[in-house]
């Protein structure tokens, strides 16, 4: 799955300075922006220039044509000074996140004037976005083949799409959060009073009768599901009934989501489901998160948060899993275990390791429906959404893989900086002891993705705020 942001273009200029170098920059910064993945919305025909400048009449018309094309962002580009009023009215009026950035200016030439003045015009928008109570993200002035702009750009389109992605969230919600969880409370008027979240709920009864309807029907989904879970795992365990079922709900899972509108799900994974069609979820939820539908367990509203804004940070480069926070290493005094029972997507299994379809360790009924796995190593972004009292935040760390004593279920030991600095922010919360990894480093993204989301500050650990700044600065 390929995700694209809708970026409108508007690059401005003010008629003091150079008209000629300002259409120069207009089509360098265009020219360099298109190699990410982006569909560009621009000014042509607006004017006879394409570009934003103090005009009434075409301010109207560049949010008409921005709002009809349902852009997800903003980019002005300064090719000189720019018109800092102008700018102010039009990303008021679209709600959207905002760029500024404009390319660093030349030494004045030898009779002593100047070309450009871009890096004064960025000083005052700047100012003006602030006086519109616009937030903005701002990519030091730069020369546009410079990494800082590169990285700035590339960070600020995720930061976007994390923005899209909460704008539109809605979560399947399957049943109620296990009785003996209380930290699976969440406050569900807050999540759509705050942040425009939205959950629908269904019962266990709803999911049943789709799973067996899933499983009678057939059709190419659950021969292909059912192919799948045969040709990657190692299903000695289990008969041809629980490999059926399983796939069957992950089918109704899916289906369920797509009529519903949602974009993830959030079950009830244990003891009644297993009591009425006889199986876990996990490998279910393997399954739909490896398409792209975070699917997490124990009714956790605030991990199914996470896992969205996580997959939307990586573009959907990489699949997030859902995991415990369990027990510290007792060789490494920065190890920790993530674990859950079988719900790490297949597409993240260590290479050498084949997966097992297996029945649930922990419970009496022991149903089928786990998949056993490590997953991979190497670095790791860990992030959890969480709140309480009206306050909310976004827990960032980053870590990495390491090889660790064996365990049941799916499961990955990772190394941080220093555990005790964690555990002890972990506790003190807003957190639990949920939490989402995803293989790629997602915080800078994350950390930029709240200025755009009222109500929600970023909580990180490893990088720190300072480090995570410098960094967006090129440092």
């Amino acid at each position: 799955m390929k995700e694209r942001i809708k970026l409108g273009y508007a690059p401005t200029r003010r008629f003091v300075f150079s008209k000629e170098d300002a259409h120069k920059f207009k089509q360098l910064t265009l020219d360099a922006i298109k190699q990410f993945p982006i569909d560009i919305v621009d000014l042509e025909g607006i004017n006879e220039e394409g570009l934003l400048f103090d005009n009434d009449q075409d301010v109207k018309k560049i949010i008409k044509r921005f709002r009809d094309a349902d852009v997800d962002a903003v980019f002005f580009p300064h090719c000189n000074f720019g018109t800092e009023d102008t700018v102010a009215r039009v990303a008021k009026e679209l709600n959207k996140p905002v760029l500024l950035w404009g390319p660093r200016d030349e030494a004045p030439l030898a009779d002593g004037s100047r070309l450009r003045d871009t890096q004064c015009g960025l000083f005052a928008t700047g100012k003006v976005l602030r006086r519109f109570n616009v937030p903005y993200t701002y990519i030091v002035n730069s020369a546009v083949n410079d990494p800082v702009f590169q990285r700035g750009f590339k960070n600020f389109i995720a930061a976007a799409n994390v923005v899209k992605k909460i704008r539109e969230l809605r979560i399947l919600q399957v049943s109620t959060r296990p009785a003996g969880f209380w930290t699976m409370i969440c406050n569900e008027g807050e999540l759509l009073e705050k942040f425009g979240i939205e959950v629908y709920p269904v019962t266990l009864q709803d999911i049943k009768e789709a799973t067996e309807k899933a499983e009678a029907a057939g059709g190419s989904e659950l021969t292909n599901t059912i192919a799948k879970i045969k040709t990657v795992l190692d299903c000695s365990e289990v008969n041809e009934g629980a490999i059926k079922r399983v796939a069957a709900l992950k089918v109704a899972m899916k289906q369920m989501v797509e009529e519903h509108g949602c974009s993830a799900v959030a079950i009830q994974c244990w003891t009644a489901l297993q009591n009425s069609i006889g199986i876990m979820p996990c490998l279910a939820n393997s399954l739909l998160t490896d398409e792209g539908i975070p699917a997490v367990c124990e009714t956790d509203i605030h991990g199914a948060i996470t896992a969205v804004m996580a997959q939307a940070a990586a573009m959907y480069t990489s699949a997030p899993f859902f995991a415990d926070l369990t027990v510290r290493s007792t060789d490494n005094e920065n190890g920790e275990l993530l674990f859950h029972c079988g719900n790490f997507p297949l597409s993240l299994v260590a290479d050498g390791c084949k997966p097992k379809f297996r029945h649930h360790f922990l419970f009496d009924s022991h149903s089928p429906g786990t998949q056993e796995s490590e997953i991979r190593g190497g670095d790791v972004s860990i992030v959890r959404f969480d709140g309480d009292h009206g306050e909310y935040s976004l827990f960032l760390g980053k870590a990495k893989g390491i090889k660790g004593s064996y365990t049941r279920g799916t499961y990955l030991w990772i190394e941080v900086n220093d555990w005790p600095l964690w555990e002890d922010k972990l506790v003190k919360g807003p957190y639990v002891h949920h939490c989402v990894g995803i293989h790629q480093d997602v915080i800078p993204v994350l950390y930029e993705a709240c200025n755009y989301i009222p109500g929600l500050q970023p909580d990180p650990v490893d990088p720190t705020k300072e480090e995570i700044e410098a960094f967006l600065r090129g440092k």
